[in-house]
């Protein structure tokens, strides 16, 4: 394979504004990436930023538009409301999908039909999605991001497009300290601390290598033990 056919090209990153994603953009545009990056809050760092509310459908078809064409896809964007059976709001769940799933879902009918063999979806999970306590919409919108990223690993497949899930436990970023999941303490993983944004970041880049052309439809933990 040529050199040129190993660069890596153009990515979208969402969320790209703090913790993960900005740490993933950041990573990326080290590595060489044509890095375009989106968030609800305004984002500084290596490659283009755009604002994007991606709670709204319009939103999102409209960043889609503005980054085709991309050789990679990777959906950071995401954010936790807590709450037991008895308190759960109907809405949070809502808004958690709307974000999490439904984002995904149209980035990536408007991306992966124009990414070439070689490309790259890749979306931030959660160990949670196997179910938490007190998270139960949060871990449902995670556990339908692994669903869906599963399912279109089969379908990418025979196009050499890789579809795959990283899913943390809990990391060092402003989701942490989140009013809205008060009560509802992280779980300080075995190695005694928590994850890294750079630790995930350096996941992500080696997924999105052309070294990774094998790995597909899986959910990768980063845990730091805490599923032991």
């Amino acid at each position: 394979m040529a050199a040129a056919d190993r660069a890596p090209g153009r990515v979208l990153v969402t969320g790209a504004a703090s913790g993960i994603g900005a740490a993933i953009v950041e990573r990326l545009a080290a590595d060489g990436w044509s890095v375009l990056g989106a968030d609800i809050a305004p984002a500084t760092g290596g490659g283009e930023h755009l604002v994007a509310d991606l709670s709204d459908e319009a939103a999102c078809r409209t960043l889609a538009e503005r980054a085709k064409p991309v050789r990679a896809l990777v959906h950071a964007a995401g954010f936790m409301r807590t709450g037991e059976l008895a308190e759960l709001d109907a809405d949070d769940g809502l808004a958690m999908w709307a974000v999490h799933v439904r984002a995904l879902v149209i980035l990536a009918q408007a991306l992966l039909p124009g990414m070439a063999s070689g490309g790259r979806l890749l979306a931030i999970g959660s160990r949670t999605s196997a179910g938490a306590p007190g998270k139960s919409q949060y871990a449902a919108c995670k556990a339908a991001v692994t669903a869906l990223i599963r399912s279109w690993a089969i379908e990418l497949a025979p196009r050499g497009i890789t579809a795959n899930v990283i899913a943390p436990a809990a990391t060092s970023t402003p989701l942490l300290s989140d009013p809205a999941r008060a009560g509802v303490a992280p779980v300080t993983p075995r190695i005694g601390r928590l994850i890294e944004p750079r630790e995930i970041a350096a996941y992500a880049a080696f997924i999105l290598s052309r070294e990774a052309d094998a790995v597909t439809g899986q959910e990768l933990l980063i845990c730091g033990g805490a599923s032991l």
